[in-house]
């Protein structure tokens, strides 16, 4: 691995010589509220040779509403990326300022931006981000869970074997966990959760600076109860708890934690004398997880 030093904002004695490559400017958008716009991105968006955006359509309004005529507006997607990456790059190369905007939010957040500044670092470009407003960690710091440790998952895998992974993953973690998510998934996401990681404290966040912004604070469980009588509507943060320390404390006192999951199954299948069936159906009750879950683990192995 080599060192990479970025000076941003470097004097003009310092630049290479001959034309020196432009800048990748991530800047965020607002996620509802066009007030939490700031001064520098607006600054920014006016000033930069190019603005790549997820949706032109949709960053077209946000342009408009703040007068703002761009010099080149391009689309860069989760469909495009790959073809629009390299052309993008080779832009700033030979000296265009790039400002990267997402629908929402801050780009490189769920979304391809990612790649874009994987590209960008690949080739000593400088990167400058340009703050403002975040969904996630907006719900996290009004959720009253803890802010002392997060993880931010985004959303979950579409599947349920890499729901599963994901969620038993992060099941053990002590910091407070965070989601996004679609009204039309909510449900099956809250599902997933209750399942692979208990029913703990959560807060459902919706439409987070809009007119209709909502706050549920409840257990898994409590919340399943309420969309059902509440359909769901609009984006959704989930700020979920992380693992309360008594039940991390009880699962290190567990005899099987060195055992992988064949070995557990085996055990029961040894010294008690139990099927397969009743041998994996001890193992998934001991370790919270589906007895599907145990299947196919042993599947693989």
């Amino acid at each position: 691995m080599s060192i990479q030093v970025q000076k941003s904002f470097a004097a003009a004695s310092e630049l290479p010589q001959g034309k020196a490559p432009g800048t990748l400017y991530l800047v965020a958008t607002p996620i509802g509220n066009l007030e939490d716009m700031t001064y520098r991105a607006v600054r920014i968006l006016q000033e930069c040779d190019i603005i790549a955006a997820e949706d032109t359509r949709q960053s077209r309004k946000l342009l408009n509403h703040f007068e703002i005529t761009p010099r080149k507006l391009v689309s860069y997607h989760e469909h495009n990326k790959h073809n629009s990456g390299p052309e993008l790059i080779r832009l700033i190369m030979e000296g265009q300022s790039l400002a990267l905007i997402s629908d929402a939010g801050l780009p490189a957040i769920s979304d391809p931006g990612q790649e874009l500044v994987q590209l960008a670092v690949e080739q000593g470009i400088a990167i400058v981000p340009i703050p403002g407003a975040n969904a996630a960690l907006s719900a996290l710091i009004a959720s009253g869970l803890s802010t002392n440790r997060f993880t931010f998952i985004g959303f979950l895998p579409r599947d349920h074997r890499g729901q599963a992974e994901v969620l038993q993953g992060a099941r053990a973690a002590e910091g407070t966990l965070l989601f996004y998510e679609s009204p039309h998934r909510i449900i099956k996401t809250l599902q997933a959760i209750l399942e692979h990681v208990g029913n703990r404290r959560i807060v459902l966040a919706r439409e987070l600076t809009k007119r209709h912004e909502e706050w549920l604070r409840a257990s898994v469980e409590e919340a399943l109860e309420w969309l059902e009588e509440h359909p769901p509507l609009g984006e959704y943060c989930i700020v979920l708890e992380g693992q309360p320390q008594e039940e991390a404390i009880a699962e290190a006192n567990e005899w099987w934690q060195a055992l992988s999951i064949a070995e557990h199954v085996a055990h029961y299948e040894q010294t008690e004398q139990l099927s397969r069936k009743d041998a994996m159906k001890r193992t998934a009750k001991d370790r919270q997880l589906s007895k599907r879950d145990i299947y196919q683990v042993l599947l693989e192995e």
